[in-house]
């Protein structure tokens, strides 16, 4: 994942929180109701990364998607190994998984 991705986007959805709860709370009757403040500030900041931060989410997610397919292929790539190195029969009593009688 790159990070310089996921971290500009998380500054900017802390921002688009931040900047509406910091101008919200300038008036003095949601400075009394600080908990209106903030869920104003939490919709508006929803709003705000729906509309505007596409492009650094898309990034974000995009360095997920190969961090987790180049695990995925190295894990796979394991499992060919694994299966190509074993035994072609397996006996009974290691196929049961445990029900064996002894």
């Amino acid at each position: 994942m790159r990070v310089r991705s996921a971290l500009v986007y998380t500054v900017l959805r802390l921002a688009a929180f931040l900047v509406p709860l910091g101008i919200m709370m300038l008036s003095p009757v949601l400075r009394e109701y600080f908990w209106l403040s903030a869920i104003f500030a939490a919709l508006i900041g929803l709003s705000l990364s729906v509309l505007f931060l596409r492009r650094p989410l898309d990034q974000a997610t995009a360095g997920l998607a190969e961090r987790r397919a180049a695990k995925r292929r190295e894990t796979d790539e394991d499992v060919e190994d694994a299966v190509a190195g074993a035994p072609a029969s397996v006996p009974p009593a290691e196929s049961t998984g445990g029900d064996a009688r002894d």
